[in-house]
């Protein structure tokens, strides 16, 4: 099997103990996944952004660019076990504040759906915390969906964000 590309997006918006606060936990998330035999390709400047939900802390977002040779699956359960080493409970309200989230947004092999996981993910192109580091590492890459360029995708919200359509 020849190794396959993902864009995983991180967030944090908690302090860990050990490694400090949200942006030094992403840069150990990426320690992490290195050290779980992932090969790091890339990895995004980070930004911080607003919370989407309940949650009231400003969020450290970036992106990866990994290779492996596992399947989406596969490393779905890699990246929940990293999450979980960083205290991350998967119980509760959704959104909530959380110390390290970890999101497989693409995948080279193309378009995955299982219960459990569907890529690509189904709110990147909506998310400019996910598109704007995507950017940063995977420009060119192209969503299987739509066909566009993620770099074509951040504009495009970016757009709309800043001119929004008003209603007749």
């Amino acid at each position: 099997m020849t190794p396959a590309r993902f864009l995983i997006a991180l967030g944090s918006n908690q302090r860990h103990p050990r490694y400090g606060g949200p942006a030094a936990v992403l840069r150990a998330a990426v320690e992490a996944m290195a050290s779980r035999g992932l090969a790091v390709v890339a990895v995004s400047p980070v930004i911080r952004s607003r919370p989407i939900g309940p949650s009231q802390r400003e969020y450290a977002n970036g992106a990866a660019l990994v290779e492996t040779r596992i399947d989406p699956p596969a490393l779905l359960d890699l990246l929940q076990s990293i999450e979980a080493q960083f205290g991350r409970e998967r119980q509760g309200q959704r959104w909530r504040s959380r110390t390290l989230d970890l999101d497989i947004v693409l995948w080279s092999g193309g378009c995955w759906s299982d219960a459990q996981l569907t890529v690509p993910h189904r709110e990147f192109r909506k998310r400019g915390f996910v598109l704007g580091p995507a950017a940063r590492v995977a420009r060119d890459w192209h969503d299987p969906i739509t066909g566009l360029k993620i770099v074509h995708l951040e504009y495009r919200l970016k757009r709309r964000l800043d001119h929004p359509r008003r209603a007749p």
